[in-house]
C-alpha cells in the first residue's frame, strides 16, 4: 500500500475538531476551537469559504440532505442551522448550555449528543425538541445510526456503548465495552458490525446480529483512538488518534495496513481528531490540533 500526502488545508486558527462530507465527493465543512465553519474543495486546495462564524468553539457539524442544511452544534450554545443555498443562518435553538459532541439524522429527526449525559431528540421540520433522553451522568461522545436494524449506539464517558431502539427510543442493551471514556461508535457500511473506540487506545469490533458479540480487541494506538472512516468500496478503515498517527486497517481481516505519521509521511503534529474518507480519487481527510487538515491518497 501507497500514502501520498495530497494537500494540508489551513485556514483554521485553533484546533480542529471535525470533518463532514458536504454531500458532494470533493467538497467537506469543518469546524473547530476558532468557532470558524468552512467549506473546502479537494479540487481548490486551501481555498476555503467560510460560511459560518459562531463565536464558541465546535465539536460537531451535520449536514440535513433534504433541506440543504448544515446543522452547527455551538458549545454551551445550541444549534445554529445554516441555509446552505441562502448561505444564512436561519434557525438557532439554545437546546443546552452544554457541549455538544455530535449529531445524526433518521427519518425526519435529529439526535444530539450532549455532555451532560444526554441525547435530546428535535423533530426537523418544526425544530422542536421532542425528548430527552438521559443516557450517562457524564459526557456522551458519540452516535451512530444503524438502518438496517433500525437502532442507533451510543458512547459515554462512563465507559460504556449504549444500544437504542430507533422507533421508541427503548434502551436495549449497555456494552461495558471500555476501560475508560468512548469516543467514537461506527457502525460497518453493511450494517453487520460496530467498531468503537475510546481513551484506553482500543478499537473493539462486535457483532450485531449476535447480540453485539465482541469479535475482536486491538490495542490500536498509544494514546486515545478519537475516530474511525470506512474507504468508499468498504475494503478498509482508518483510524486516528491523539497519539498524532492515523493507521489504515484491512476492514475484512482487521490486520494493520499502514500508519500514517510524522516520521514517515509529514503527518500531524499533534492529536488527530476526525476522519473523513471521500469517493474523490479515495482520498482520506484528516484533522488536527496542530490546526490543519491533511489530505492522503491511499493507494493499493
Amino acid at each position: 500500500m501507497n500514502i501520498r500526502k495530497v494537500d494540508t488545508f489551513s485556514g483554521h486558527r485553533d484546533s480542529v475538531y471535525t470533518i463532514i462530507s458536504d454531500n458532494t465527493s470533493h467538497g467537506f465543512y469543518s469546524a473547530g476551537g476558532d468557532g470558524f465553519v468552512i467549506q473546502w474543495d479537494l479540487n481548490k486546495p486551501d481555498l476555503g469559504n467560510l460560511v459560518a462564524r459562531v463565536g464558541v468553539s465546535v465539536y460537531a457539524l451535520g449536514l440535513e440532505k433534504e433541506n440543504n442544511a448544515l446543522w452547527i452544534g455551538q458549545n454551551y450554545e445550541g444549534i445554529q442551522v445554516l441555509d446552505i443555498a441562502q448561505n444564512k443562518i436561519e434557525r438557532t435553538s439554545k437546546i443546552t448550555t452544554a457541549p455538544i459532541f455530535d449529531i445524526q439524522f433518521f427519518d425526519n429527526k435529529a439526535l444530539i449528543a450532549l455532555g451532560d449525559g444526554v441525547i435530546v431528540v428535535m423533530d426537523i421540520a418544526s425544530f422542536a425538541v421532542q425528548k430527552h433522553i438521559k443516557v450517562s451522568g457524564k459526557n456522551i461522545r458519540t452516535i451512530a445510526i444503524n438502518h438496517e436494524t433500525r437502532e442507533f449506539a451510543v458512547g459515554d464517558s462512563d465507559f460504556n456503548v449504549n444500544i437504542f431502539d430507533l422507533d421508541g427510543f427503548v434502551l436495549k442493551k449497555t456494552i461495558q465495552s471500555h476501560s475508560n471514556s468512548v469516543f467514537s461508535v461506527k457502525y460497518s457500511p453493511d450494517g453487520k458490525y460496530l467498531f468503537t473506540t475510546g481513551r484506553d487506545a482500543h478499537i473493539k469490533i462486535w457483532d450485531v446480529n449476535d447480540a453485539y458479540g465482541m469479535v475482536l480487541d486491538i490495542p490500536a494506538h498509544l494514546y486515545a483512538v478519537n475516530d474511525i472512516s470506512f474507504s468508499p468500496d468498504r475494503t478498509l478503515f482508518a483510524s486516528c488518534s491523539m497519539d498524532k498517527s492515523v493507521k489504515v486497517w484491512d476492514a475484512v481481516t482487521f490486520k494493520l495496513k499502514k500508519i500514517i505519521d510524522r516520521a514517515r509521511h509529514a503527518g500531524h503534529g499533534t492529536s488527530v481528531n476526525k476522519l473523513l474518507w471521500t469517493s474523490y480519487e479515495n482520498q482520506l481527510i484528516s484533522c488536527s490540533d496542530d490546526r490543519m487538515i491533511s489530505v492522503w491518497e491511499v493507494a493499493e
